[in-house]
């Protein structure tokens, strides 16, 4: 049920309004006598809608409109107007009230007036829940990992997504290229627009060039109409290309134009369009071989490489690999219903020894599988056969010692594995492990595994 105020100096006028909105509205009403009430009523609670006359003491309905639009920006605003007001029901709307009404209102008329300054409440409200859901899923803390690897990535992410320079993101695929590129775009200035992602290797040459750049109707077979592009389309936002290394050479001079200038024209138009758009760009190739062997421009690769980013493959960052299984345990279990919190040791063992060819992504894709495929309350060596057909078995005769291994060896064995590729620096190693300090002296100390004093800081 919607809650709205109702504010007026006036008592019959208010009562009455009060009546009917509550009675044949079937909305929950509150009273407030005077624009300070208003205030005060606003600040205990969250109202959908006020509803208020225009002309009272003190702070008018005017001044109320103000400082409601302020400081409670989804809380929508009718202001009620007496009889040959029009121009200060005009200036309301400027100053962003839903509408205005003349206090001869039609009763039916003004309850249809409320439902549409609700509805647009409610979506409003809506749109900035799901704005922070996608602020949520990409905020730098949600990029998995904490290898030092992964950790120079955020760092450079954190410093230039303040900025409108054009990034190039490198990285062999799988290794979360668009993700990197999702969370340079929520933590921009950019953020409340459109971000619009292209892969431009899914498209041939024509059809990719009318989606980025738009057409004009009749350039080619099909163009029934004028269109936009997604440069147009992302207007003061952000677009994203993937695979920016397989766009053939006419899509690249219309890239190099726009990087130049700031302007796109759509196919068929000789007329330059304006856009303001800031540019990600990502690929798995080398692009500087890719210039050598004249496949791809020069004077392109330049433009795109001003923030160049490279996201390190899986198998150079083991130590994220147990929190990665983690995550992703927890995100299928909660999505199939399953209560499964655990590798098994060896099938752990098989994870850190794996060299995932198709990084994050695959790894990703091996849990979903084996957790759909696991009938108990961990994931066994046996559940992952399905993922490592050919790989299986060659890991585990290569590393068979640790297959019988018991929870505790196997987290004793990872200890002093990352100790060891830490040279016993237990800050680095605890960092890796995605532990405290404090829990890692308690686990050295369980499992008797002593450090000479000056490899422990």
């Amino acid at each position: 049920m919607a809650d709205i105020l109702v504010v007026d100096d006036q008592e019959n006028p208010r009562k009455a309004l009060s009546f009917l909105l509550s009675r044949k509205g079937g909305y929950h009403v509150e009273e407030a006598e005077d624009g300070n009430s208003a205030i005060q009523w606003l600040r205990e609670k969250n109202f959908d809608l006020v509803i208020t006359d225009l002309r009272m003491k003190k702070i008018d309905g005017i001044e109320l409109l103000k400082r409601t639009k302020k400081d409670f920006p989804t809380t929508e605003v009718i202001v009620i107007t007496a009889y040959g007001t029009v121009k200060s029901g005009v200036e309301a709307m400027k100053l962003g009230a839903y509408d205005y009404i003349q206090k001869d209102y039609d009763n039916e008329e003004f309850l249809l007036l409320v439902k549409r300054a609700l509805e647009k409440s409610d979506y409003v409200k809506q749109v900035n829940y799901l704005k922070g859901e996608l602020r949520d899923k990409y905020r730098f803390e949600n990029i998995i990992g904490n290898s030092d690897a992964m950790n120079n990535v955020l760092k450079m992410v954190s410093q230039v997504a303040h900025t409108d320079s054009t990034v190039l993101l490198t990285g062999e695929t799988g290794t979360g290229k668009e993700l990197i590129a999702n969370a340079i775009h929520t933590n921009s200035p950019r953020r409340d627009k459109q971000m619009l992602a292209m892969n431009c290797a899914s498209l041939p040459e024509n059809l990719l060039d009318s989606e980025l750049f738009g057409h004009a109707k009749g350039s080619f077979t099909g163009a029934n109409r004028d269109r936009k592009g997604f440069f147009e389309e992302a207007d003061m936002g952000t677009v994203f290309l993937d695979e920016i290394g397989d766009i053939a050479p006419q899509t690249q001079v219309r890239l190099l134009r726009f990087l130049q200038d700031g302007e796109i024209r759509r196919i068929g138009e000789n007329r330059p369009i304006r856009v303001n758009v800031r540019l990600i760009a990502a690929t798995h190739k080398d692009l500087k071989k890719e210039v050598e062997l004249n496949t791809f421009r020069e004077d392109l690769y330049y433009r795109l490489n001003v923030i160049p980013i490279h996201i390190p493959p899986l198998r150079e960052r083991p130590e994220d690999i147990p929190i990665l299984v983690n995550y992703f345990l927890k995100k299928y279990s909660k999505k199939f219903n399953k209560d499964i919190a655990s590798l098994s040791p060896s099938a752990l063992s098989i994870f850190m020894d794996y060299d995932w060819p198709g990084n994050v992504r695959e790894l990703e894709n091996v849990i979903e599988r084996s957790l759909i495929l696991s009938k108990k309350d961990n994931i066994e060596t046996d559940d992952l056969a399905i993922s490592f057909p050919k790989n299986i078995q060659k890991i585990q005769q290569s590393r068979g010692e640790k297959n019988d291994m018991s929870l505790d060896e196997m987290e004793k064995w990872l200890i002093l594995d990352t100790l060891e590729r830490n040279n016993n620096n237990q800050k680095l190693t605890a960092q890796k492990l995605g532990i405290s300090t404090t829990t890692l002296w308690r686990k050295l100390k369980k499992y008797g595994i002593t450090l000479g004093e000056s490899e422990s800081s």
